[in-house]
């Protein structure tokens, strides 16, 4: 993680990242992070796929009860994935998670992970291919909305007992589509990511 690459540009930074657009139950999870100080902690921030549980979770505490960073997280559930697809459904959670972050946006140039500008977001903002890797205010958002959404899926295991979401995470194992075959399909799932189960 190069600390200087959020610099570079000469402005205020919020890095937004999601969790989430892959599996085949719950929600999708986006964060926007906007880093005031970069505490010693922060140097161990990476593309939260990287990280261990273990490592992500101690991040993510340290993240969300540091007064060294502005947070907002936006959540969209598996029912309106189904109706507007999940790349809308993402760029809405990460438009959800710019309202929360509670600053004037006109102020900050937004980092987006991957190759997509959001759509619908009229404020300036730079997509950047790896940019969990690369961004440290975008590593902190994935951190925030990865483990954010681990917990969702935790709780969810707890609502709808059976699946094994805590353990998935909503992602197609060989255990949640036995389960699915045991259980049949929770409101919890993308029905659309499951068309062929429906068939």
């Amino acid at each position: 993680m190069d600390i200087n690459f959020d610099k570079e540009f000469g402005r205020d930074i919020i890095g937004v990242d999601e969790a989430g657009r892959g599996p085949l139950a719950g929600p999708v999870v986006a964060a926007a992070v906007y880093i005031k100080k970069i505490s010693e902690s922060f140097l161990e921030l990476n593309d939260s796929k990287k990280l261990t549980d273990k490592k992500r979770r101690k991040l993510y505490n340290e993240l969300i009860n540091s007064n060294d960073i502005v947070y907002g997280v936006g959540i969209v559930e598996a029912n309106v994935i189904d109706d507007i697809n999940i790349l809308n459904a993402t760029f809405l959670a990460m438009r959800k998670a710019l309202e929360n972050i509670n600053l004037n946006l006109d102020d900050y140039l937004l980092l987006v992970d991957g190759n997509h500008k959001i759509r619908e977001y009229n404020y300036e903002q730079i997509p950047v291919i790896k940019g969990d890797s690369k961004s440290m205010s975008i590593a902190a958002a994935s951190v925030i909305a990865k483990v954010t959404r681990d917990i969702i899926m935790e709780r969810l295991e707890e609502d709808t007992p059976g699946y094994n979401f805590d353990k998935h995470k909503g992602y197609g194992t060989k255990l949640h589509y036995q389960k699915i075959d045991e259980l049949g399909i929770s409101v919890n799932h993308r029905r659309t990511f499951l068309k062929k189960v429906l068939k």
